[in-house]
């Protein structure tokens, strides 16, 4: 199989709404893969078809050779996904929170203990294993939802924009934690995110929605040179010019509304 990921005229719409419109694409095993986008633009309705939660209206999609429709139960085992909401329960230890996870993902008892404690030690939070995580800061609490994704060893981990809300240092460690995530198991990671720097150090292809259709796909190398020959172009401008520089404006209260938000939640 030459694809982890591969979708096929993959279409949802609500009402006269069309979320995302005929999208056909394919990830390689083993990839970073980034979709980035205006808000509107279809990226997290596109997740969730990919991790299940919402069927498509039409088109396919096939994750690790199982269908999202008729296999979904299969495509579930076999992915971690973190949303953009905060998931992790604050009245709970760390631990907690991971326990919590390994019985839902049925991991065998005899196995939790030692996958609790790997997951927590990778991502750095074993000294912060029985706090409660209220009283973690906003990027431990970003970590811990990733090792909750990540302790039934995914082949492929959806990240909905892992680092909105971070500060410099927090998103730095949730990015050495994805490279070596990549590195040490060779999970497949598909992110979405508004931040051009963080697509661009962590993503080796991306797909720039608007409005539900993919606008432009390739390296954020490649894109960048698709602009006057690359003279000096940044994903920025790439963005901009793919997505439309309107909506990008129009955009940047709601995404800065949500990121405050997003903020507040994680303390």
């Amino acid at each position: 199989m030459a694809f982890i990921l591969e979708t096929k005229t993959l279409t949802r719409r609500f009402g006269t709404l069309v979320a995302v419109h005929n999208l056909s694409l394919t990830v390689s095993y083993g990839e970073v893969f980034g979709l980035l986008g205006p808000n509107g633009a279809g990226k997290t309705t596109l997740l969730k078809m990919l991790t299940t939660l919402l069927p498509p209206s039409s088109g396919t999609a096939v994750v690790d050779g199982y269908d999202i429709v008729h296999a979904s139960s299969e495509v579930r085992r076999r992915i971690g996904y973190v949303p953009q909401a905060l998931s992790a329960d604050g009245t709970l230890s760390g631990y907690e929170n991971l326990l919590l996870s390994a019985k839902l993902y049925d991991i065998p008892r005899a196995q939790r203990d030692e996958r609790i404690h790997g997951a927590l030690e990778f991502m750095g939070l074993s000294e912060a294993r029985n706090k409660l995580v209220r009283d973690y800061s906003g990027g431990m609490i970003r970590r811990l939802e990733i090792a909750q994704a990540i302790l039934h060893r995914p082949r492929v981990l959806f990240l909905d924009e892992p680092t909105v809300g971070l500060d410099p240092i927090a998103r730095n460690a949730v990015w050495e934690h994805v490279e070596q995530m990549r590195k040490d198991y060779g999970t497949t990671i598909v992110l979405t995110t508004h931040m051009m720097e963080e697509a661009d150090r962590l993503c080796e292809r991306v797909a720039i929605m608007h409005l539900g259709n993919m606008a432009a796909l390739g390296t954020p190398m490649d894109l960048k040179s698709s602009l006057n020959g690359g003279q000096e172009a940044t994903l920025d401008d790439v963005f901009v010019y793919y997505a439309g520089g309107e909506l990008d404006e129009k955009g940047n209260y709601r995404e800065t509304s949500r990121a405050r938000r997003t903020a507040r939640r994680l303390g």
